[in-house]
């Protein structure tokens, strides 16, 4: 059994992610079912095999499942979606927290072994955005915590996230890194881009995916107002959703920074194509709220198209692009980032797609990382 708030075709890496390891389970001959949410405007979709049941919840303005509000929509049903199952032998959670408790109570009551898959630390998250109540911080690290110890396995994404979790709940057998990848099927060079810059004349960037705090996505504003000066052509195209959207639009509108076009969220069919026309994809983590650990998907999504990467910002993110050579890793300032978007355009130390492609396929497929999450689930029936 999984439970999730989001699940393909939600337009969200944790969909996918979980997407990925319900097709694992079932390679290796598991019997899936998903509790899941109904994603409005999806129609009916034919689901592979497992048994997937939606639920209506409460959705954010930008229709995300997002908020406590909405997390709590998709809870309190689930308590009972679970109590009733006629079968279950494990049960598989996805953040947040609040849903961990549920499924962590559902499983205790079922006497089931539970996995947690910690993508990142959302308590963390939590203590970086301003005006959060201590005691709502405080529960919510309780919650978090308490889900991890209890859990047969925890499944993390990167050794960064791994050792943040040692460090606040200590070392388990059952925390295990499985790694993070992107689906190589669908992002891909092969086939044809947007169309966005025919003639060379028009270069674009592309920022796909989640605006919030931790992100830092305005430091991309900042650079391109300066990057315009020189490169008065380049254009930044954000195909995103989340708390910083709309802060950010109203920073270019009130400033009259031209070249940035804010669209709306697309499917990563889509995203694929403008990624394959793109001069790089970007990427960022803020400095100094414990995030640097993090390894976003979005840099996954523009390599497996065989297109680079600049990334703004210390950490993880920052070393593995340095390291393999993936694209630009700069410090997160817009003077840093201005100089790496421009060499970007100018062409100077692009590495192959054809090296880009490759290692993708060797350290970052999404097939490989969740057969290995599949793996950690069944062993916890043993």
């Amino acid at each position: 059994m999984v439970a999730t708030r989001v699940y393909a075709p939600e337009p969200v890496a944790a969909a996918f992610r979980q997407e990925a390891l319900v097709q694992a389970l079932q390679r290796a001959g598991a019997e899936v079912a998903v509790l899941t949410t109904a994603v409005p405007g999806a129609g009916r979709r034919r689901e592979a095999g497992a048994t997937v049941s939606r639920f209506p919840v409460k959705r954010d303005k930008q229709g995300q499942v997002r908020g406590y509000a909405s997390y709590l929509s998709f809870d309190i049903p689930l308590a009972l979606r679970l109590l009733l199952r006629r079968r279950m032998d494990a049960l598989v959670l996805e953040p947040p927290p609040t849903t961990g408790m549920v499924g962590m109570v559902a499983a205790l009551i079922r006497r089931v072994p539970y996995t947690f898959y910690a993508a990142d630390v959302w308590s963390d998250a939590t203590d970086s955005v301003d005006g959060v109540p201590q005691v709502v911080r405080t529960l919510v690290r309780w919650a978090e915590t308490t889900v991890w110890k209890r859990a047969a396995r925890v499944l993390t994404i990167s050794p960064g996230v791994q050792h943040r979790l040692e460090g606040l709940a200590g070392r388990r057998p059952g925390f295990v890194m499985v790694g993070n990848g992107i689906d190589t099927d669908t992002f891909t060079p092969d086939g044809a881009d947007a169309g966005e810059d025919p003639d060379g004349s028009r270069p674009y960037f592309v920022y796909a995916g989640t605006v919030s705090e931790w992100q830092g996505a305005e430091v991309f504003v900042d650079a391109f107002d300066r990057l315009r000066q020189t490169h008065p052509q380049a254009r930044l195209l954000f195909f995103s959703e989340g708390t910083g959207r709309d802060r950010l639009e109203s920073t270019v509108r009130d400033q009259g920074i031209g070249g940035i076009e804010f669209r709306d969220k697309i499917p990563p069919v889509e995203v694929a194509r403008y990624l394959r026309g793109a001069v790089a994809g970007l990427s960022s983590i803020t400095p100094g709220q414990g995030y640097e650990f993090a390894l976003p998907t979005k840099v996954y999504a523009a390599t497996a198209c065989g297109t680079p990467v600049i990334h703004a910002g210390k950490g993880a993110a920052h070393d593995r692009i340095r390291d393999n050579d993936l694209g630009w890793a700069c410090d997160y300032s817009a003077d840093s980032l201005t100089a790496a978007l421009s060499e970007a355009l100018d062409g100077g130390r692009r590495p192959s797609a054809q090296h880009l492609r490759a290692w993708t396929l060797e350290n970052a497929s999404l097939r490989s990382c969740a057969d290995r999450a599949a793996r950690e689930v069944l062993d916890s029936l043993r």
